[in-house]
């Protein structure tokens, strides 16, 4: 038998490279597989070759894609603005981070005391003061770059009013002119027959047609009008948001700064223990009459204090937050379908009749929509929670370490995840029916010669053998999930993603317009890593052994 040559010199890291490789062929990135090849000097003309066609014609693309987007971002403009170029969405990412870091910043200001609340306070007195100084110097620049621009546009919207305003006095003198023609056609037609009448009615309906022409030519020039006079300069708008940035910056600082003084807890619980000392010296002065009265407002006093000892700042809802609270619904609601459609697809594999019997309602509920399942849930949560604020079930859920701030025991909450269960658990029912069904005759066969009871032949060969279809209807079902997740948020004002954008389109303005544009990417983005999460998980448990030599 002809076995083939060993090499003389083994390459030195060859197991690291298939290692490497392996990794990413079970993430399922193939694309950086002959990066990978190449740094091991592995036939570099092929390399380079795929490079080009998996990575850069991508990036290529990518890259035509959003020079086409900065492009016509500035043809789309509505009541609410124009859609945001890539240079507004990036601006609007780093906001929603700025405003995230600022509210984390408050939160644990609240909280800081002594030294390190008093050098706090110090850098921030600091800052505001050089602020004074920078603000004056954008707020000048702002008004001269105003000024300039304001002299650059003249020249071309004066010309387009100007042309404007002879297209609109030339359409007037051309309307009443026909009109008049017309006019004096209509009074030479007395006795006139039927074919003269018919061939002004053809006139007149020339002459209506010419009107709506001219409206029309009229209407575009106006928006072309509108549009240069609405248009912003591009040097305005980076000095105007260098002056946003430094108010927002003054603003958060102003916040900070009662946060470290008036409003810092261990200063309200100083404040608060002197008032309760001046109590407890009138209280041993006073007479007999006034004992009561002044112990009642002792034990209020402490009482204040405890809960001043226990309270904590609350931070506005920023993005991030709003995206792992999104990330853990779909997740509970996610799990809490495959907790029912596994069984279900497990037993629906094994027998026909069960398999029969449970066919017309998936044939029924699977195509329901989610904002049709969404009300029925809030309103059974309703039922089984007529007071969030007194039942165990959410009092429970809000005290699990990690994830109990996130409330998720709001019937919100727990509506959208219900509905996340019920509009993805039928692609994994399926595939878990057809893998348990598709198990090898022969591998039965063998466990009836081995007399396996059933609990055997179910986690030693049904289930292990119908794992990858089962995970590839795992991975169907998360994505469909984080789909209708965003809907059910949105429509049952549940703090997540959904929410975010529809308070941002409540908003409306153009900072909102870029926020929404800039959660499509996050939603992509989280929506791939899930997906390659699943990825992972679905070639883990195939059948091919690649991935267990990680």
């Amino acid at each position: 038998m002809l076995r083939p040559k060993p090499e003389a010199t083994p390459r030195k890291g060859t197991p690291i490279k298939y290692r490497i490789v392996k990794a990413i062929d079970v993430a399922g990135l193939n694309f950086l597989t002959p990066v990978v090849r190449l740094c091991f000097r592995e036939e570099p003309q092929k390399q380079l070759k795929q490079i080009g066609q998996f990575i850069v014609i991508p990036a290529v693309g990518v890259i035509l894609a959003i020079f086409a987007w900065d492009l016509f971002a500035d043809k789309v403009v509505t009541k609410s603005g124009k859609l945001p170029d890539p240079t507004e969405t990036y601006h609007a990412a780093s906001t929603n981070w700025t405003f995230h870091h600022r509210e984390n910043e408050k939160l644990k200001s609240f909280s800081l005391e002594g030294d390190r609340r008093e050098k706090k306070l110090a850098s921030v007195e600091k800052r505001l003061e050089e602020l004074v100084d920078i603000e004056k110097t954008v707020n000048e620049k702002v008004v001269r770059v105003e000024a300039e621009a304001a002299e650059r546009s003249k020249l071309g919207v004066a010309d387009l009013e100007t042309a404007y305003a002879k297209l609109k006095s030339g359409n007037a003198k051309s309307k009443t002119q026909r009109e008049t023609e017309l006019k004096e056609t209509a009074e030479s037609l007395q006795g006139a027959d039927r074919d003269a009448r018919d061939a002004y009615v053809i006139s007149v309906r020339t002459h209506r047609d010419r009107l709506e022409a001219e409206k029309l030519e009229l209407r575009e020039l106006k928006s072309e009008l509108d549009l240069a006079k609405n248009k912003k300069d591009p040097e305005i708008a980076a000095v105007q948001r260098e002056q946003t940035l430094i108010a927002e910056e003054r603003q958060f600082l102003g916040k900070l700064k009662d946060q470290l003084t008036s409003a810092n807890r261990s200063i309200k619980i100083g404040a608060a223990e002197e008032k309760l000392l001046k109590l407890k010296e009138d209280f041993y002065a006073a007479d007999a009459g006034a004992l009561f009265a002044s112990a009642n407002k002792i034990v209020q006093s402490e009482s204040r204090i405890e809960k001043l000892a226990e309270s904590s700042y609350s931070p506005s809802k920023t993005l991030p937050y709003q995206v792992q609270r999104s990330v853990l619904c779909v997740f509970t609601g996610f799990l809490l379908g495959a907790s029912i459609a596994i069984p279900i697809g497990v037993m629906c594999g094994l027998s026909k009749t069960f398999m029969a019997a449970v066919t017309p309602f998936i044939a029924t509920f699977k195509p329901v929509s989610p904002i049709v399942w969404l009300p029925i849930c809030m309103i059974l949560c309703a039922w089984l929670i007529p007071d969030a604020d007194k039942h165990w079930f959410p009092e429970f859920l809000s005290s699990l370490p990690l994830i109990g701030r996130f409330e998720i025991g709001r019937p919100a909450f727990i509506a959208s995840a219900s509905t996340v269960a019920l509009c993805s658990l039928w692609a994994t029912l399926t595939n878990t029916a057809l893998g348990v069904a598709s198990v090898d005759k022969d591998h039965m066969n063998v466990a009836r010669v081995l007399r396996l009871g059933f609990k055997d032949r179910l986690f030693k060969i049904v289930l292990p053998s119908a794992l990858p279809l089962v995970f590839a209807g795992l991975r169907i079902s998360l994505g469909i999930g984080w789909m209708v997740l965003i809907a059910a948020e949105l429509l049952s004002s549940s703090e997540g993603i959904g929410k975010y954008v529809w308070d941002q389109y409540s908003n409306g303005s153009s900072q909102s317009f870029a926020n929404m544009v800039f959660v499509v990417f996050v939603v992509g983005a989280i929506g791939l890593i899930l997906d390659r999460m699943m990825v992972v998980l679905q070639r883990l448990v195939s059948f091919d052994g690649a991935p267990t030599a990680i």
